[in-house]
């Protein structure tokens, strides 16, 4: 089951019904897609993707993912998980548009690294970020990501594969869930600050 998260300022949050156009309007914003290097899929696809969000990769816990709270406002997404673009786990982030620049990214990516070390028990994440997208790099750079290659879409775009160490050596014990610095039990719904 996906766990709630805490940082400094944001509350990570499983998805809840009532979430659905939070998650829409984020993955419907133009500039939000660009610099996730994604196209601005319709409306009805991306209710359909939250449909399976909730009736399938939540109940069937098949991996991590989260909406982002900052003072009661929805404020972005987060996932961690095995994809083919990588050889163990990906961190993808999305924030909406008003909450760039505050320093958000470098909260959420250090948390993460944090669950994927002792609840994933990993000893890498990596991360897929577009050669033109300079502020996330320089994230990247900040928080210990190294460059590992590019990879160059059919379109001709190129993505940078970053890879970072999470700390965790292979096989490491995990701790209770009441003894996991940043975790905690499951928050009754609605935006938790």
């Amino acid at each position: 089951m996906t766990p709630t998260l805490r940082t400094a300022r944001l509350t990570l949050v499983p998805y809840r019904p009532e979430d659905e156009d939070a998650f829409v309007g984020l993955l419907r914003d133009e500039e939000v897609c660009r610099w996730m290097g994604q196209e601005r899929a319709p409306e009805a696809e991306l209710r359909a993707v939250f449909k399976v969000i909730m009736d399938e990769i939540y109940p069937q816990n098949r991996f991590d993912l989260w909406a982002l709270w900052l003072e009661g406002a929805y404020v972005g997404h987060a996932e961690i998980k095995k994809t083919g673009n990588v050889d163990g786990y990906e961190i993808i982030a999305a924030f909406v548009r008003d909450s760039w620049g505050k320093g958000l990214g470098s909260e959420l990516v250090t948390e993460l690294i944090r669950y994927a070390a002792r609840t994933l028990r990993v000893d890498r994440v990596y991360g897929m970020v577009g050669a033109e997208n300079t502020a996330s790099l320089a994230l990247c750079a900040r928080l210990g990501f190294t460059f590992v290659r590019d990879v160059v879409g059919d379109d001709g775009s190129v993505t940078k594969m970053m890879v970072a160490p999470t700390g965790a050596a292979p096989g490491t014990a995990v701790a209770p869930a009441d003894e996991t610095p940043g975790r905690e039990p499951a928050l009754p719904p609605g935006p938790q600050t």
